[in-house]
Parts: structure tokens; C-alpha cells; sequence
């Protein structure tokens, strides 16, 4: 067999969208080439945008057997495992934070395997050749150091097996998951009475306020649906001064050439479209991630990004749900909290080892407190 050569693209259509996602499966849709795609060209993830596409991939044979999606990043935005405070030590020391390496999907916590690598490699094997790039990268582009982020536990222990330096930093997520519920009352079943009964006035309650949601997929999204849907989800962000990561291009691409993994739920009043949740969608899960409403109405967030995301995994075989990052109030309506891990390398020596200490005391705390919300989950 033939051994393993690494090459970096500028840019993700540089490989053709059959052998990247041939890698990536059907259950991980914010990875496969159509996404990772749309991103770059509309524009929101680009050199211009502090996010530029560097992808690590492995060869064999002239076979596309290996794949990380990587970035040069020129800061920190976007990420959601946040180390301001390491960019700041590092600046006050008389170093430079940026750029660093980044492996990870832009704007998206979303938990999974980042490393994509064909069934008959050696996972760590590998992995010692990708490493090989980021270190390059490290010496070669005076990058601060490399991060992996929001991977499952397979792909850290293997990274970590490759390269035992490697610091990791804990989170907390919280997500649904189908224990044989059967339906939503199913669901509801499995609960304590006081929080059946929250559940269900929530649900009354929209509905009380005039409001009607319905579940589009496909072609069913329409342009204009998806329009209405950018200038909600751009309304979430103005509120905080801020202008949207993402823009209606994007979107308006994700419509165009991924329909098949949209889910778009409408919020209706009068008739009259005032509300919208965009939900990504794989083989066995659901991903909820972008949501926005022109008016406030009590309780449509629930109905809107949990409820009728878990109603949506009942009525069509999906297993888990992860509704977004961050919100205990996620907890009290049946979603597990989830232990993440990201990887963090250092060229730095004193900065990798201060980082390894903060990851070390931060993981305790993170520790304790993901065993505290498995005991106030709602089930019986």
C-alpha cells in the first residue's frame, strides 16, 4: 500500500464534493462539501472575513483518503470555545496570538468527528502526517499554535494518542436524545407531572397568542420562505449591535444546493409569516442552529427550536437533537447535558503549559458541573 502524502487547499472546491463527503458520511451535514462550500463562496468565510480556508488532505495513490477542515484565523470570533484571555497573555508578553490554526466549522458548535479519514487507514497514523502540516504551519506562517474544536471522543483520544501535548479544555452541551418515546405525549410520559404540565402550557400558550407553525422541507422552501427566514435570524443579531456571521447568500446557496437537509419551521399569525427556526438535518440527527422572530410572543422559542424539533425526530426516526450551544433552561425541557472536549497546541512553551493548567482546574469545574445538571434533568 501505497503511503500517505499531505497537500493543503486554498479552497474547499478544490476537491471534488464526491470524495470529500465520501469521508464524511450522512449524519455529520455541516461537514460535507455543500455547506463547507457555501460558506466560502458567499463570501462569509475568506481571508477578508478572519477565516481562511488552508484544508488539510491526505492522499493515496491519487485517492482523496483523508480530509481536516482547517482555517488561518485572524481571530477569535465564531468559534464558541473562547480564549481571549490566551491571545491577551500571550500580546502582553510581546507575542502574537494571530493567526493561529483552526480546525473546526465556522460559526457551528456542533459536536462530531472533525477528522475525516477512509475505513482502512490507521487512525493515529494518519493523524502523525496531518500533524506534520499544522506544526509546518506553525514554523513556516508563524502561527501561535493549532485547535481542534467541538470533536467526539474518538477523534480526541486518537489525536491525543498521536500527539500526547496536545491540552484538552471540557465544555457542556445540551442535547435530546429518543429513548423509545414513540411520540411527543410518549416523551412527555417519561417526565415528572410538574414539568408535563410546564411543557404543555408552554405549547398552549402559543397557540393561545394566535400563532400556527408548520414544518417545511426540500422544495417545499422557497425562496421567499428563506428570505423571510434571513431577515428574522439578521433581527437576532441587530439586537445585540452586531451585524449576522452568516448572509442570506449562504442561505439562499444552503436552499439551491442542500434542500434535502433543511428544515424550516414557520411561525404563522394572521396568516402572515412573523417568525422562522432554520434546522439542519442528517441521517439520524437533527441540528438546530439559526432562528430569529419579528415579534415577541411568549414561549415561541420553545415551541419554535425545542418542541417542535423534538416532534420532528419522533415522526421520522431521528435519534438525537442538538438544539444550539449554552441555555440550562435547555435542561428542564429533556435535554442530557453532553461532556465536549476541544485539543489546543501552543508554540509557546509558557503559554501552552499556563493554558494546560487553566484546561486542568477549568475541566474540574466543568466536571462537577455536568454531574449537577444530570441530576436536576426532569425524567422520573
Amino acid at each position: 500500500m501505497s503511503s500517505l502524502s499531505l497537500s493543503i487547499l486554498p479552497a474547499i472546491e478544490a476537491v471534488a464534493a464526491s470524495q470529500w463527503n465520501a469521508l464524511v458520511g450522512e449524519d455529520q451535514p455541516y461537514l460535507r462539501h455543500e455547506f463547507l462550500l457555501a460558506l466560502e463562496t458567499s463570501g462569509c468565510v475568506s481571508r477578508e472575513t478572519g477565516w481562511e480556508p488552508c484544508h488539510y488532505v491526505l492522499w493515496q495513490g491519487g485517492e482523496l483518503v483523508g480530509a481536516l477542515p482547517h482555517y488561518r484565523k485572524y481571530h477569535s470570533f465564531g468559534e464558541y470555545v473562547f480564549d481571549w484571555s490566551w491571545a491577551e497573555a500571550l500580546e502582553q508578553a510581546g507575542g502574537n496570538y494571530y493567526p493561529k490554526g483552526l480546525s473546526a466549522v465556522p460559526f457551528t458548535p456542533v459536536p462530531g468527528g472533525r477528522t475525516l479519514l477512509a475505513d482502512h487507514l490507521d487512525p493515529v497514523a494518519a493523524r502523525r502526517v496531518l500533524a506534520e502540516g499544522w506544526r509546518k504551519a506553525c514554523r513556516r506562517d508563524e502561527l501561535s499554535g493549532w485547535h481542534l474544536l467541538f470533536s467526539d471522543d474518538d477523534d480526541v483520544t486518537a489525536w491525543r494518542e498521536a500527539c500526547p501535548e496536545l491540552v484538552a479544555r471540557y465544555g457542556v452541551q445540551f442535547q435530546w436524545r429518543d429513548r423509545d418515546y414513540g411520540d411527543f405525549e410518549g416523551f412527555l410520559a417519561s417526565m415528572t407531572a410538574k414539568r408535563r404540565k410546564t411543557i404543555r402550557r408552554e405549547r398552549r400558550r402559543v397557540a393561545e397568542q394566535g400563532l400556527s407553525l408548520s414544518r417545511l422541507q426540500g422544495e417545499a422552501i422557497t425562496a421567499e420562505a428563506m428570505a423571510h427566514f434571513y431577515r428574522c435570524y439578521a433581527i437576532t443579531y441587530h439586537e445585540r449591535g452586531r451585524p449576522p456571521y452568516l448572509t442570506h447568500d449562504f442561505f439562499e446557496r444552503l436552499r439551491r444546493e442542500f434542500a434535502g437537509s433543511l428544515l424550516l419551521v414557520q411561525v404563522r399569525l394572521a396568516g402572515r409569516p412573523v417568525a422562522a427556526a432554520l434546522y439542519l438535518q442528517g441521517a439520524h440527527s437533527l441540528y438546530g442552529r439559526y432562528w430569529g422572530s419579528e415579534i415577541y410572543a411568549d414561549c415561541l422559542h420553545f415551541e419554535a427550536c425545542y418542541y417542535q424539533g423534538i416532534e420532528h425526530c419522533l415522526e421520522n426516526g431521528l435519534t438525537l437533537f442538538d438544539p444550539g450551544t449554552q441555555g440550562e433552561h435547555k435542561l428542564t425541557r429533556g435535554f442530557a447535558p453532553r461532556q465536549l472536549r476541544s485539543l489546543h497546541y501552543l508554540a509557546h512553551p509558557g503559554l501552552h503549559a499556563g493554558v494546560a493548567e487553566f484546561c486542568r482546574e477549568e475541566g474540574e469545574h466543568i466536571r462537577a458541573y455536568r454531574d449537577a445538571a444530570v441530576e436536576a434533568l426532569p425524567f422520573k
